[in-house]
């Protein structure tokens, strides 16, 4: 079986997101960048599906700038097979991605797609479940846990009341949640050798796919600062001041 997956190029989540000067968005230029933490676990989730002997092939996928070929690198030193660029500089919505995914999943014929269930630079959560919707497959969301039987994969997932496990036909989509796995360390001889697996290059064109923009922001700024604390005495005191402000009556 071959398992395809898509990764996201994101501000690494250790940076502190810095907005532009005339709000337009964040600030990416000198910022490091690194492979969406969510998408590393479903790198992680595909390399122990091969280990398994459940899977015979892995193919990384991304879409954006010319930068994106490194995180598709990490992705290959980490175990992968080979990798598909698709070159595009703009920004990137779900309902795009989803469209292009379609196309290379329709080429590729993968019997499982593993993604993250979002990407920290915009929370969206929304390129799995589209992506399962146009090609009329099942879907698993939120994965804390993932089991091939034959023809068939159990997902635990966690839901409000707990987890929840469900059997879903392959080929399917499953995007993952923290606690499904931590991703391995790149080893020094794998990152070598990944330099040397194969990525094909390709553009939106190549799979008829529009990525142009359906929203437009018209303006970013940080979260109003946290106002100072006060300090008080007694309860008697904390509940004056709760009154002050109108939380209690």
């Amino acid at each position: 079986m071959k398992v395809l997956v898509p990764v996201k190029r994101v501000v690494d989540y250790n940076v502190k997101v810095r907005v532009k000067s005339d709000q337009s968005g964040v600030e990416l230029a000198n910022v490091k960048m690194s492979m969406n933490p969510f998408d590393e676990i479903a790198v992680e989730e595909a390399i122990r599906l091969k280990e398994a002997g459940k899977a015979e092939e892995i193919v990384i996928v991304s879409i954006g700038p010319k930068q994106a070929q490194e995180t598709i690198r990490t992705g290959l030193a980490m175990g992968a097979d080979r990798g598909i660029h698709i070159e595009h500089d703009g920004p990137t919505e779900p309902l795009a991605v989803a469209k292009c995914l379609k196309a290379i999943i329709d080429a590729e014929a993968p019997g499982l797609v593993i993604l993250g269930k979002q990407a920290i630079d915009d929370d969206a959560n929304q390129t799995g479940q589209m992506l399962a919707q146009l090609l009329c497959w099942a879907q698993g969301t939120f994965a804390s846990k993932v089991v091939i039987d034959g023809e068939h994969v159990d997902v635990t997932r966690e839901v409000d009341g707990g987890l929840e496990t469900i059997r879903l036909n392959l080929p399917a989509i499953i995007t993952t949640d923290l606690r499904l796995n931590e991703p391995r360390y790149a080893s020094l001889p794998n990152i070598m050798k990944a330099k040397r697996k194969p990525i094909d290059a390709k553009t939106p064109d190549d799979f008829s796919c529009d990525m142009t923009p359906r929203i437009s922001i018209t303006k970013v700024e940080e979260p109003p600062k946290r106002q100072a604390g006060v300090k008080v005495e007694s309860v008697a005191e904390l509940v004056g001041k709760l009154r002050e402000k109108g939380v209690i009556k």
